[in-house]
């Protein structure tokens, strides 16, 4: 009985934290904590929080936190391969797997350049016993200008299974990305705008020269983000621009009232026609 109580709660917690603003969620989730300690593991681990920055002590290069660089209470730079503060016995990745993890790192940036005309983005992969897995991290935050803050942050979290013979490789994605905006201008005074989606993709792809890991995974991200992209355009800016819309008439109130009426009249002499 307890166990179906604690479900339902989660339930509704995690429902809650879909409808609240996604620059809110750090202070929204420690509020939930507290008041449900009991549910503390669980919303942590169901909950995608805004990325953090930090910066590499050994090449000053900034690089992105979260929970699959963490150890104890230190995190991995992608850059020097080192934790701040120093672990000693931390997890690291085989030395193949780290001479991925580096070109990867080197073509995301570049993607987030092309893409995003700056930010940070930070690569971490790690050994499963059958295949790898990691995660893409990407983080642009509004400069401010033009009375316009905002910020982006994308977690793409994938694994990859390569077939026996080594000639295919499947790959499991799963991406996440907030956006939240807000606006100050002295005819429409502050409005705020955010939300989040999730999405899922597997994919084979043939393992060759041309098609290495890095521009396989690169590919799908690159085809998920967009989509991603142009359904939080169409949901939320759409709908927001439709509102907004409706509830401002650019035509003085007799326009409408007289199109109304004639809309009216024509619906009505089509009904006695048809009557006929």
């Amino acid at each position: 009985m307890a166990d179906d109580k604690l479900d339902q709660q989660l339930d509704c917690a995690l429902d809650l934290m879909r409808r609240l603003p996604p620059q809110n969620v750090e202070e929204n989730l420690h509020g939930l904590i507290d008041l449900v300690p009991a549910l503390c593991e669980d919303l942590l681990s169901s909950i995608d929080q805004p990325l953090k920055t930090a910066k590499c002590p050994e090449t000053g290069k900034d690089y992105l936190l979260c929970d699959y660089n963490r150890d104890e209470d230190s995190h991995r730079s992608p850059w020097s391969n080192t934790y701040d503060p120093p672990l000693a016995d931390g997890a690291v990745p085989s030395k193949e797997l780290r001479d991925l993890e580096i070109a990867a790192n080197q073509a995301f940036q570049v993607y987030t350049e092309l893409y995003f005309e700056g930010g940070v983005s930070s690569v971490y992969l790690w050994d499963l016993d059958q295949g790898f897995a990691g995660v893409v991290l990407i983080k642009k935050v509004g400069d401010g200008s033009k009375k316009i803050k905002g910020c982006w942050d994308s977690i793409h979290v994938f694994e990859v299974q390569e077939a026996a013979k080594g000639q295919n490789a499947t790959y499991k994605l799963t991406s996440t990305v907030m956006l939240w905006l807000e606006t100050t201008k002295e005819g429409s005074g502050v409005m705020q705008l955010g939300g989040s989606l999730t999405r899922q993709k597997e994919q084979t792809f043939t393992l060759t020269d041309s098609t290495p890991h890095i521009a396989n995974i690169g590919t799908m991200i690159e085809e998920l983000e967009n989509r991603m992209r142009s359904s939080l355009n169409e949901i939320y800016f759409g709908k927001t621009h439709n509102i907004v819309n409706d509830l401002r008439s650019v035509a003085p109130m007799s326009s409408q009232q007289a199109m109304h009426q004639v809309q009216s009249e024509l619906a009505s002499a089509l009904k006695r026609k048809a009557a006929l």
